[in-house]
């Protein structure tokens, strides 16, 4: 691919990239904002203290948020994932796509029903992913493992959108124990309110 090919295809990316974010600003907008408009969230930082888990008793991965800071040019989350299975779980590939990419999902309300919904009808929002883990993620995660760090990246949030923090894809290496799926992507229940 010639060194042009690259410089318009990002070009085309950060298009998209921009009138995604756009479109997404505008169907999350704060209802009570009496300009009718978005506005970028302003600094913050939440203690969440979120625990979730995947999978039956005695092979489950657990997924947890300690808390999430919007700064003045991105975010970060603090963040770990325990593997509490029989297997091993694929986590931390350099080569991965964006859906196998940590970070946030912005929806337009708190709602369980929302994600549900939007889940089952392929509708989910697009990963705002995370492009730095502090320390990076392991290639593998074996049964037993846990890792916690920081992700975090650049880029503006909207404000009065409801965060949710993503996990994944991890996926099994081999065969996967009863009751447990081969690629999971865990977005959290739990979500927060960004405030402007």
């Amino acid at each position: 691919m010639s060194r042009t090919t690259v410089i318009v295809l990002v070009a085309l990316g950060a298009g998209l990239a921009g009138l995604a974010f756009s479109s997404a600003a505008e169907r999350l907008r704060d209802r009570d904002t009496a300009a009718g408009e978005s506005v970028p969230a302003g600094p913050q930082t939440a203690s969440l203290g979120w625990r979730e888990t995947f999978g039956p008793t005695g092979e489950q991965l657990v997924f947890s948020v300690e808390s999430l800071q919007v700064t003045p040019t991105g975010w970060r989350a603090r963040v770990s994932v325990t593997n509490d299975t029989t297997a091993a779980y694929e986590v931390g590939d350099p080569r991965a796509t964006l859906d196998r990419s940590f970070g946030l999902m912005l929806f337009a309300s708190g709602k369980p029903e929302e994600l549900e919904e939007r889940n089952v009808s392929r509708t989910l929002p697009a990963v705002r992913p995370a492009l730095r883990y502090e320390p990076s993620l392991p290639a593998v995660l074996e049964s037993g493992d846990s890792w916690s760090g920081t992700i975090s990246a650049p880029g503006a949030l909207v404000a009065g959108s409801w965060v949710r923090v993503v996990f994944g894809a991890l996926i099994v290496v081999g065969k996967p124990p009863e009751g447990v799926e081969d690629t999971v992507v865990w977005i959290t229940d739990h979500a927060y309110r960004l405030k402007p």
